[in-house]
């Protein structure tokens, strides 16, 4: 059974009618990835929010970090696990697989990442993602010191911190608006 047709219950713009700065990102999406992801879709009720939120996420996520790329997208899914954000476990998911070179990664890290061979820094990591997005109020100097003893600087404590709030952020949009994933990322690098 196929997932809805629907982008986003919060519907979406006709692209031709976007500013010529997002048409110019919408053609080399699909030049670079075959679609549009539906979140950009979605974000163009808002145009400059969308620009926000692109400035945000490539800040957040491309930017040079003590935490890897990889990390950071499993971080995405972990968050996302907790919160059941159908759009991000799908596509930061896809993502998990495409960075590890591991089909199976993706759905541990979605499903329960503990069952995940990770090594002590990572299962910190995402130990603390779960608990900052499950019971953030329960956050301690304990957590942070346990970061710390796997490595991670005070930098690399609010990269974590940052991922973490913005994936928060960006599951409620999913959540509020409805978005559906792109189907491509479920094909995407299954073998």
């Amino acid at each position: 059974m196929p997932q809805p047709d629907h982008i986003s219950k919060l519907g979406v713009p006709d692209a031709a009618t976007l500013d010529e700065d997002l048409q110019i990102l919408w053609r080399k999406c699909v030049e670079k990835l075959g679609f549009v992801p539906h979140v950009f879709s979605t974000y163009s009720l808002k145009p400059q929010r969308l620009r926000n939120f692109m400035a945000m996420y490539n800040d957040i996520m491309l930017s040079p970090s003590g935490l890897s790329k990889l990390e950071r997208e499993m971080v995405a899914v972990v968050v996302s696990s907790a919160n059941r954000c159908y759009y991000c476990l799908v596509a930061h998911g896809a993502a998990v697989r495409q960075l590890s070179g591991d089909p199976e990664l993706g759905e541990m890290m979605a499903l329960n990442y503990r069952v995940a061979a990770l090594d002590a820094r990572q299962r910190a990591m995402l130990d603390y993602a779960w608990k900052l997005t499950a019971t953030p109020h329960d956050i301690g100097d304990a957590d942070r010191e346990g970061l710390r003893a796997v490595g991670l600087s005070n930098e690399d404590l609010f990269d974590l911190t940052e991922t973490v709030a913005f994936f928060n952020l960006s599951n409620r949009m999913a959540h509020g608006s409805d978005m559906m994933p792109n189907r491509e990322y479920h094909r995407a690098v299954r073998a």
